[in-house]
């Protein structure tokens, strides 16, 4: 989903040196359990005044801006607002800077350096190496509605004859044509199993992001939708597309995409939806926090004391659609509960915390995302629907959603869908122990076979 936040997905940036040249490039890491996360931050100053960005080359990620950059005393704070970020650290005669990275209460030891950090190498034996046994090329095609490029990439089992495809749909955050995270590259590995069996497969950099034009910051899942739509009508120009077998495969925000953009398009011949969602974006983000935080260990007592605070605010939400008038009364919700949020963080004050989470959770995307539910969408689909979900799935819980997919489908009278729950399997379709999202970069396999297979099978039953 825009999921949850996790240290790593959302970072921070640069520093400003005192007596010293700043401008250029630091470098650091954040290790977390058994990841190392790199960071290159660049630091630019504008009459007296500094900006930074910042690189996270493990996950292909480029020039992300910070919001706020200040340098006083040798100390040096960054902070990067939608994320609720922020990075406290102090300049030596060495010209190394001694910080702390903070996040969400939680806080880890980070120094940047002049110096370049070399890349921990991770094991990843199913991600497929050139050169492919297929035919692979790099495309563009533009969103007319949004007047925007994005850029991908379309594998095919052979350059010429007439073949299904399928479009991948990533999940939330900014994501690169391979779905990119955590050291994995998922979509990498599906576009590869599903054109080494026959099918087509087109693949893209999400807006803004990479290779893609337009603004990711300002885009809500239906943008995204748009997007999807753009890819389909490029397909359709393509001579080696068997254009009654188009489908769909979104994973996570991906199956909320999918099935918009199917309800409208009668071309969308097929739908696979990996850890789709049939119930409201609240919902999903208390059930997320709940299932997260019980595996982390946190007691009852705190887990129900966040649940009620994050329900009157996402209850604000849906009753406001004002933004200025839901900002004012957010504030003064917050305001009256600061004292029982569980565990607040000891080194933010109250107006500067309060002001955080509203940034975040005020942003286009998610206020959207909270409001929207699937279901309603779900039931205006008339093409074959394959959803499926692992059972230690932590941030989608399949045991709610599967059956929610299933009886949304059911009201609108389809008569071509499956749901399977895929025993031991996690959000990222992975084998397993506990579900967990600090567990992703911690195991080897990108995507469990068994769903490659459900996946490719289900696929070749409708196109054949």
């Amino acid at each position: 989903m825009k999921k949850i936040i996790f240290i790593g997905l959302y970072l921070i940036s640069a520093a400003i040196v005192f007596g010293q040249d700043v401008v250029g490039e630091w470098n650091g890491a954040l290790k977390i359990q058994n990841m190392q996360l790199r960071l290159v931050f660049h630091i630019v100053k504008v009459d007296k005044n500094y900006t930074a960005t910042m690189d996270s080359p493990d996950q292909g990620a480029k020039g992300i801006p910070m919001t706020k950059v200040t340098f006083e005393n040798s100390v040096v704070t960054i902070e990067m607002a939608a994320a609720s970020i922020k990075y406290n650290g102090t300049l030596d005669d060495k010209g190394i800077i001694s910080g702390t990275f903070t996040q969400a209460g939680q806080s880890f030891p980070m120094i940047l350096t002049r110096k370049s950090i070399e890349k921990v190498a991770l094991i990843r034996p199913q991600e497929p190496t050139k050169p492919y046994p297929y035919y692979s090329e790099e495309v563009t095609f533009k969103n007319s509605k949004e007047n925007i490029t994005l850029a991908g990439t379309l594998t095919l089992p052979k350059k010429d004859g007439i073949f299904p495809v399928a479009v991948l749909i990533s999940g939330s955050g900014p994501q690169n044509r391979d779905e990119e995270l955590m050291g994995h590259k998922p979509f990498l590995v599906l576009a590869d199993y599903l054109t080494r069996n026959g099918i087509g497969v087109l693949r893209f950099d999400d807006r803004g992001c990479y290779a893609s034009k337009g603004n990711f910051a300002k885009a809500t899942t239906q943008d995204f939708a748009s997007d999807v739509e753009a890819a389909i009508i490029y397909l359709t120009t393509c001579k080696s597309v068997d254009l009654k077998h188009i489908g769909l495969i979104g994973h996570s925000e991906g199956g909320i995409i999918a099935p918009i953009v199917a309800s409208r398009r009668k071309d969308v011949n097929f739908i696979v939806l990996m850890a789709g969602t049939a119930v409201s974006g609240g919902d999903i983000l208390l059930l997320q926090q709940d299932l997260i935080g019980r595996g982390m260990g946190i007691n009852e007592a705190e887990l129900k004391q966040t649940a009620k605070i994050n329900k009157g605010l996402y209850q604000l939400i849906s009753a406001n659609n004002d933004t200025s008038i839901l900002k004012n009364r957010m504030t003064e919700y917050l305001k009256v509960n600061i004292k029982n949020i569980p565990n607040k963080p000891k080194d933010v004050n109250d107006d500067e915390l309060i002001n955080q989470q509203i940034k975040q959770i005020t942003s286009p995307w998610m206020l959207n995302f909270i409001k929207y539910n699937p279901s309603p969408t779900l039931e205006k689909v008339k093409c074959a629907v394959f959803a499926i979900n692992g059972s230690k799935d932590t941030q989608v819980p399949s045991s709610v959603n599967l059956p929610a997919i299933a009886k949304a489908l059911k009201k609108g009278n389809n008569k071509q869908y499956t749901t399977k729950e895929l025993i031991g399997l996690n959000h990222l379709f992975q084998e397993c122990k506990t579900g967990l999202p600090n567990e992703y970069i911690e195991i080897e396999q990108t995507i469990s076979p068994v769903a490659l297979s459900e996946i490719c099978n289900w696929i070749k039953t409708v196109v054949k």
